[in-house]
């Protein structure tokens, strides 16, 4: 199993250190950005690194503050700490343009990865995004809005509440800092620009962000070239070998590998 690099990221009482598997090859890189609570060794990420193995691709990945091997504890973190993380990374580790792989929460991250990106340059204008069950603006739309009332106060009354979760025995903390954290970050109600070729990969049957996310987005890339893929019987981790082969041929067909 490869051993991750560590990168500092932040000041003060922000600082962290951020696990990174930078595995060499050619480009343009491939860059995965994980989901909500996830981490950089999970199913599509190690899949996609296999595939970048085989193929001499250039492969990062990273775990964000709080999830996986990286450092803090998860509810102290919010989106602006895990953009910031995603951009020190590629500032760190990469060279010209990327493809950006989001996978839910990462999907997000990387639509505001490529628009910090694009306002620094041409140049660095990613090569291509593909993303799953892209969660954009799910602090706000498909958690804040969904949530009953009582919840709502327990969040801004204790600062927290923590929600049972399907993938784990441990509940995952919401907090209120989350929640008015990710109101800094909205993105839909105006056009999205990219400058790149998207593909979206969206599941049907997936219950945690239900596929009229994914045709709404489409709307709001006015000017990118887009393709969505909707999975009929696809869940939200689209990590079967179906969906994991409908992931590599779409980072694929999205930036070919440079000569």
């Amino acid at each position: 199993m490869p051993q991750p690099q560590f990168l500092s990221v932040g000041e003060g009482e922000r600082r962290r250190e951020i696990a990174v598997l930078d595995e060499p090859g050619r480009g343009p890189a491939v860059v995965w950005l994980g989901g909500f609570r996830s981490d950089m060794r999970a199913t599509k990420a190690e899949a996609l690194a296999a595939w970048a193995r085989a193929k001499g691709r250039r492969f990062v990945r990273f775990d964000y503050a709080g999830h996986g091997e990286s450092g803090g504890d998860f509810a102290q973190w919010t989106l602006s700490d895990w953009l910031g993380d995603a951009l020190a990374v590629l500032e760190e580790k990469v060279e010209g343009p990327a493809v950006l792989v989001g996978s839910s929460m990462g999907g997000w991250l990387a639509l505001l990865v490529a628009r910090r990106l694009r306002e620094q340059g041409a140049a660095r204008t990613p090569a291509g995004m593909v993303l799953i069950a892209p969660a954009v603006d799910f602090s706000e739309e498909l958690m804040w809005a969904q949530m009953p009332e009582a919840i709502r106060r327990t969040i801004l009354e204790d600062g927290v509440w923590l929600r049972p979760s399907e993938y784990s025995p441990e509940p995952t903390p919401i907090t209120r800092a989350l929640i008015e954290d990710g109101r800094k970050h909205l993105m839909f109600g105006q056009p999205i620009e990219t400058g790149c070729p998207v593909h979206i990969l969206q599941g049907m049957k997936d219950p945690d962000v239900p596929y009229g996310q994914a045709l709404k987005l489409v709307e709001h890339l006015p000017h990118d070239p887009v393709v969505l893929t909707l999975i009929k019987d696809g869940d939200h981790r689209l990590s079967t070998p179906e969906d994991v082969e409908r992931l590599v041929a779409a980072v694929e067909g999205i930036a070919p590998a440079a000569d």
